[in-house]
């Protein structure tokens, strides 16, 4: 019987094999055996004889191998595991922010007063009353959304909550609304009146 192409790339000469191998070779050559030893049919690469599956021959037949698989260890992806640690490393940044100053919990509907530093020639500090119509929760990269009136125009502005910029936070007021984003408000005309 002629030796598939798959096994000839596999095994280059059965006399340096030794004895012992000689009767997988033959197990080899049977077509059930790639079926028997992968589980699915197809071509087997390669077969290692270091740190691989042991094949030993029971009860004196030489066509029937027992072959014993080492245990599958189970690697996780790398992005999952990338996404966990970038996890860990957010919440260390806000448990590391709220320890340097207070940040109150900031809704929708809330007046709020910030002292906020204007990055310019001079750093200066601005001090702005807006309500807030809009917040987005997500962990260091949080941001909240402010409405205010300049000059009887409305101008609206988004800040990241943890953010080195705003030196201080007070809640003013509070609003009872029963919507998430209050974007209804750009309609109307002086939303900070009581």
């Amino acid at each position: 019987m002629p030796v598939p192409l798959c096994m000839k790339s596999i095994v280059a000469s059965p006399e340096s094999l030794g004895a012992r191998p000689l009767s997988l070779l033959n197990d080899m050559r049977r077509p059930d055996f790639r079926h028997s030893v992968t589980g699915r049919l197809g071509p087997i690469r390669s077969i290692t004889t270091i740190n691989g599956p042991e094949a030993t021959v029971t009860d004196g037949s030489a066509t029937s191998p027992d072959i014993t698989m080492p245990p599958r260890i189970k690697f996780k992806r790398p992005d999952k595991t990338a996404k966990h640690i970038m996890q860990i490393l957010d919440k260390e940044a806000v448990e590391e922010v709220r320890k340097e100053r207070e940040i109150p919990d900031i809704r929708p509907g809330y007046i709020i007063q910030m002292k906020v530093v204007v990055p310019e020639n001079k750093r200066r500090v601005s001090v702005l009353k807006a309500i807030v119509i809009a917040r987005r929760n997500a962990g260091l990269n949080s941001t909240f959304r402010v409405r205010r009136l300049v000059a009887g125009v409305g101008v609206e502005a988004v800040y990241p909550l943890y953010s080195p910029n705003i030196m201080e936070i007070k809640v003013l007021d509070k609003k009872k609304v029963r919507r998430a984003k209050l974007y209804y408000l750009r309609d109307k005309i002086n939303p900070l009146k009581k």
